[in-house]
């Protein structure tokens, strides 16, 4: 099994940030995939989105507080991008190489996200299997990230590095977990 913790960081900006720590830790054990999130600090300040009684797959997600991670073959240009929503909904893409060929993964039907919401921290849960998309065999690299949406409606974007002159979670050098 491979357990690793993470906290991300903010993009750089000249405007004033939201006190907040998203931390966590990814595990893989044989094709098993789990990540847990843990987001503290101000919550009063951040638009999250209520519990959904009926979850499902949505898209843009990320134009809204948002939990994200990245799935690359180790030696492959193609990726996976997850989607989880506090509220519950998800999405999974699949793309080609950086930023082509993005389609929706129809190998998943649902993705059983567990969100606990407090006054002062949410957690956001997913236990996943990856067998529909990558063999137990291959190395992955994982890139982690969050968009955080505050009730003004300024987006911030973090992530475990920022390798770019622009907040871009797509790029391949920063999926800097290898599991």
């Amino acid at each position: 099994m491979n357990n690793q913790t993470f906290s991300l960081q903010p993009f750089p900006s000249t405007e004033s940030m939201p006190n907040l720590k998203i931390a966590g830790n990814i595990s893989r054990n044989g094709n098993q995939f789990a990540i847990h999130y843990l987001l503290e600090g101000d919550l009063k300040e951040i638009a999250i989105a209520l519990p959904s009684n009926t979850p499902s797959r949505k898209h843009e997600l990320w134009k809204e507080t948002c939990f994200e991670f990245f799935l690359g073959i180790k030696n492959s240009q193609q990726y996976w991008e997850f989607n989880l929503s506090p509220s519950g909904h998800w999405n999974v893409y699949r793309l080609d190489g950086y930023r082509q060929g993005m389609q929706k993964e129809t190998a998943f039907e649902n993705l059983p996200i567990n969100v606990q919401n407090q006054a002062d921290s949410l957690a956001l849960a997913l236990n996943v299997d990856l067998d529909k998309i990558i063999s137990v065999e291959q190395a992955i690299e994982v890139a982690i990230t969050t968009v955080i949406k505050d009730r003004d409606g300024k987006v911030t974007y973090w992530a475990l590095t920022h390798r770019g002159t622009e907040a871009d979670f797509h790029l391949r050098d920063s999926f800097i977990i290898k599991l």
